[in-house]
């Protein structure tokens, strides 16, 4: 079975972040989304508010497991049995870092390897970080993020639309 591991913080979950889960499970036979738990980020909501995020979203897919995790990926995606880590590029800036990052995952653990997705045009320049943003400012991020994740985020911050 080809397993793969899709990590970050998720907070919120974006349609970015939905289109490379749903291009991942193309590539692998199951999909663990891999929420971090970073003591350095200040977190909008709580890692079990972005595991239930990401559950809520793909109810419908039996390949797909979402789980805490934190310490070194390349430990964790080990433990799980889980020899490639899916990850999103947006733009050359992601690249650079993400280039970085997978070679010295190569380095702890040679038998993990990253595998790159392009994001999709249409969600390239969306991140968790600018929705957060627009929306504590009162922007309308109803295109940026999946309805159930629009209704939280309508609670916890100021928005001027209600999702379509």
């Amino acid at each position: 079975m080809r397993r793969a591991i899709y990590p970050g913080s998720f907070d919120p979950l974006t349609n970015g972040h939905v289109n490379v889960i749903e291009r991942s499970l193309r590539l692998c036979d199951r999909l663990i989304v891999a929420v971090a738990r970073n003591i350095s980020k200040t977190a909008l909501f709580s890692v079990d508010e972005r595991i239930e995020m990401v559950r809520e979203v793909f109810a419908d897919e039996p390949r797909l497991e979402v789980h805490a995790f934190e310490g070194l990926l390349v430990d964790y995606a080990q433990s799980v049995g889980a020899h490639v880590i899916m990850r999103g590029l947006r733009a050359v800036a992601d690249f650079e870092y993400e280039y970085q990052m997978a070679n010295m995952n190569r380095t702890l653990a040679p038998g993990v390897e990253t595998a790159f997705i392009m994001a999709d045009p249409a969600n390239f320049y969306v991140s968790s970080r600018l929705v957060k943003e627009v929306a504590s400012l009162g922007g309308d991020i109803a295109h940026a993020v999946p309805p159930t994740v629009f209704a939280r985020l309508a609670q916890r911050l100021p928005t001027r639309q209600a999702a379509p």
